[in-house]
């Protein structure tokens, strides 16, 4: 799979699901950027937790997000693979299978 490509059909989807229901997508959004702003958890271990249940609930769309927010945020490929380690510990076989994308994903977006 080529992870840019991917993420770009996904954004374009969401896109127009959004324009077809605009109340519960800005909703969504508000809930995002609650999430997601600085408290007692950094915006690293957030996104880390993130690509964690993504991995478990198998949604490739969602480990797209979040691998490239972590990229964004500088975390290294070392880091990166200890909380796929984690994640796959959590998850078993399937959770194994899924970082194994995640990683591949990492490797897209990280150039």
């Amino acid at each position: 799979m080529d992870w840019q490509d991917f993420m770009n059909g996904v954004e374009g989807d969401i896109a127009v699901l959004a324009a077809e229901i605009p109340d519960t997508a800005r909703g969504f959004a508000a809930m995002g950027r609650a999430a997601k702003a600085e408290g007692a958890l950094d915006l690293r271990t957030k996104e880390f937790m993130a690509l964690g249940i993504a991995i478990a609930t198998r949604c490739d769309s969602c480990i797209g997000f979040h691998v490239r927010a972590l990229v964004g945020l500088g975390v290294s490929r070392a880091e990166f693979c200890e909380a796929l380690a984690m994640a796959t510990y959590m998850g078993g076989g399937p959770s194994y299978a899924y970082s194994a994308k995640a990683l591949r994903a990492y490797d897209c977006f990280a150039g």
